[in-house]
């Protein structure tokens, strides 16, 4: 790696402790051991989607892991998890040295716990404002993540959300590290981001189809066949009716989402169902469809959830080679 761009990240790579300050993005069924570990190993930074594992079953996840690799790795918590208190003292029983909150604002009392325990807290910040608000309640680190992700997104692009935020925090909060999150897919976009004053990077679709990922053979082949343009935000048809937004590919159960609100909405209207009983029908098309997809392979039926870098997903490689190759292209930019 050149010193030019282990400077650039420097600050990035030391607050992880990991050589290269390129986060693993966390995907529920997918950042699991296996891809977590082999991403710490090749010297990046995984970290485990604990999404809604009980407990118990995200005890042994961080063990099997442990087993794995002696690399740092991190644990991505949803704070809305029911349980969320209980697995943070599981990643304090176990000596997590980092925790990623998302979905949504975490309270102060979350922050302040894991930190009391010595861990390190990172935070997504969609805004300036609440990036500001999220370091003064005591996160280390924040994450910035542009609609161009897989999964669940925001309204604005990474490239907006980098030029809104990262001046601002390098001015106000130099000392905090800001990874960048949303479409990135190689190294040169790495290197942009980093020399707008990114401590570091996270990436997640350019993952899925690593070698050590355990995404079902058909999920991978449906990332290594898709374009950007495949990879489309979920869609809304009654602004009464509120549909979170997703990114994901395009199949069958994507056009079946519409009819589905169509005719919630249409018997909602009829009389036929209250409101809150057509908002609950929609809600619940896409219940086990993720792992539907990633697990058992239904790459019509289940959700494909995947970032519009999908379209540089084109074989299915080590990760140390994924790692390799972000890095060289990372450095050849550099050179010019």
């Amino acid at each position: 790696m050149s010193s030019r761009l282990g400077h650039l990240w420097k600050h990035g790579a030391a607050f992880l402790g990991s050589p290269y300050a390129i986060m693993g993005g966390a995907m529920t069924w997918v950042s699991e051991a296996g891809l977590v570990s082999a991403i710490s190993n090749a010297g990046g930074f995984g970290v485990i989607a604990c999404g809604a594992m009980p407990p118990a079953v995200l005890e042994k996840e961080i063990r099997i892991t442990r087993v794995k690799t002696a690399k740092p790795f991190g644990v991505n918590l949803i704070i809305m998890h029911p349980e969320l208190n209980a697995l943070i003292d599981v990643c304090i029983a176990e000596k997590i040295s980092h925790i990623v909150l998302a979905g949504g604002l975490p309270k102060a009392v979350t922050i302040s716990k894991i930190k009391n325990a010595g861990i390190k807290v990172l935070c997504f910040a969609p805004a300036y404002a609440i990036g500001k608000k999220l370091v003064k309640m005591g996160a280390d680190a924040l994450v910035i993540e542009g609609m161009e992700a897989g999964g669940h997104i925001g309204p604005v692009s990474t490239s907006v959300l980098a030029q809104e935020i990262l001046p601002e925090m390098a001015k106000e909060f130099p000392e905090i590290p800001v990874f960048v999150a949303g479409g990135i897919g190689r190294g040169e976009a790495m290197v942009a981001y980093l020399e707008m004053g990114a401590a570091g990077v996270q990436l997640g679709t350019r993952f899925v189809c690593a070698h050590e990922s355990i995404a079902h053979p058909n999920f991978k082949r449906a990332f290594m066949k898709a374009a950007a343009r495949d990879a489309v935000p979920s869609v809304q048809i009654d602004p009464e009716f509120s549909v979170i937004p997703v990114r994901a590919l395009a199949n069958k159960a994507t056009d079946e989402f519409i009819g589905v609100q169509r005719q919630a909405i249409e018997d909602y209207r009829a009389g036929k169902l209250d409101k809150k009983s057509a908002q609950l029908k929609i809600e619940h098309f896409w219940a086990g469809a993720l792992r539907r997809a990633v697990v058992d392979g239904d790459v019509e039926k289940g959700s494909l959830m995947a970032g519009q870098s999908v379209g540089m997903v084109k074989a299915e490689q080590s990760v140390a080679a994924i790692i390799a190759e972000l890095i060289a292209q990372a450095e050849a930019y550099l050179v010019g």
